[in-house]
């Protein structure tokens, strides 16, 4: 009789742990589906569409809504240019002590700290500047000079599929998309920036072609990406999959100290969090992507927010965006591995 009721007790222990384990499961998803249930609610007041990636690193666990649709990354894209960037220097391309000429024609609209920098006749920066200017202060002459150096648009975009990121895509340079997102046709890949052709051009413009124009834009998959593709490279570049672990220290160490979107991702997470990140914004479109580091040893999360179309002041959209980051930053601390 005692050995039958050791071999009750047993069966009795595997099934609480059974229980256990389901109710944990279960609870898991209940709070996968009250993050579903307010991101539908937010993305209701955008009047636009949502885009969110999250991968806890040291788990693999992953979070997605609407991850395989395409959003503009406006300037996130930035963050793959410097993986291709970093890997021309690793192959010994290029180096980052290499002086860049920057002539007054490399100037274009966004590009508001090296224009601070130019006396005539130009100035001279070194790669390593131009590679901070983008991705700290999103400079866009910056960025086309690095697209530049990391040997053009489409030299990214294999970068992305030569890791296995089928996904992204980038096409144009940062003067070329926004020209396109206003309805400037007249510039394409490589082309100087003329800032009389480009006002020239918008001036013809009425209102319906400017908002057709950016309807097109929209639906254009050039300089997309998805959550899922975006939250993916995070991943790869954490793990030291795209780059060799000094190239991968260094994207993130400036990434880390990104000057641009306190209100997004950073906005309303515990005072010190830890975030390694890069906004984009382009009219009716506002994003943020990048790692956020949980307390402790909870491990970090990659956090990819995209919204387009919004309807919106972009104020409005950048709260959404910290309310949602919290809500991942909440959903990964709190619910079970």
């Amino acid at each position: 009789m005692k050995k039958k009721f050791m071999i009750s007790g047993i069966w009795i222990f595997i099934i609480l742990i059974i229980f256990l384990h389901t109710n944990a499961q279960s609870d898991d998803k209940g709070s996968a589906d009250r993050l579903i249930q307010e991101i539908v609610r937010l993305e209701k007041i955008t009047g636009g569409s949502i885009g969110v990636g999250a991968i806890h690193l040291e788990t693999e666990r992953s979070f997605y809504y609407n991850g395989d649709v395409r959003y503009p990354m406006a300037s996130t894209y930035k963050v793959p240019i410097a993986v291709q960037l970093l890997s021309r220097v690793e192959r010994g391309k290029i180096q980052l002590t290499d002086m860049i000429n920057v002539e007054k024609s490399d100037l274009h609209p966004g590009s508001g700290t090296i224009t601070q920098m130019l006396d005539e006749p130009g100035v001279v920066l070194s790669l390593h500047n131009l590679l901070e200017l983008m991705l700290l202060v999103s400079d866009n002459s910056a960025t086309d000079l690095c697209i530049q150096s990391a040997g053009g648009t489409a030299a990214v975009t294999q970068k992305m599929r030569e890791i296995g990121i089928d996904d992204i895509d980038i096409s144009r340079s940062t003067f070329v998309s926004i020209a396109h997102s206003l309805g400037i046709t007249i510039f394409k890949e490589g082309d100087i920036y003329d800032e009389i052709k480009a006002y020239g051009a918008l001036s013809q413009l009425t209102e319906p072609m400017r908002e057709q124009a950016w309807q097109t834009f929209l639906n254009d998959p050039r300089d997309t990406a998805t959550p899922v593709a975006m939250a993916k490279l995070l991943q790869k570049i954490w793990n030291r999959e795209a780059l060799n672990n000094e190239n991968s220290q260094l994207l993130l160490d400036i990434m880390k100290r990104c000057k641009t979107g306190e209100d997004r991702i950073r906005g309303i997470l515990p005072p010190r969090t830890t975030v390694y990140n890069k906004t984009g914004t382009i009219h009716k479109v506002v994003n943020d992507v990048g790692i956020v580091k949980l307390p402790s040893d909870a491990g970090n999360v990659v956090t990819v927010i995209f919204i387009k179309d919004t309807k919106i002041e972009n104020e409005e959209c950048e709260k959404i965006i910290a309310h949602i980051a919290r809500s991942l930053y909440d959903y990964f601390l709190f619910s079970s591995n």
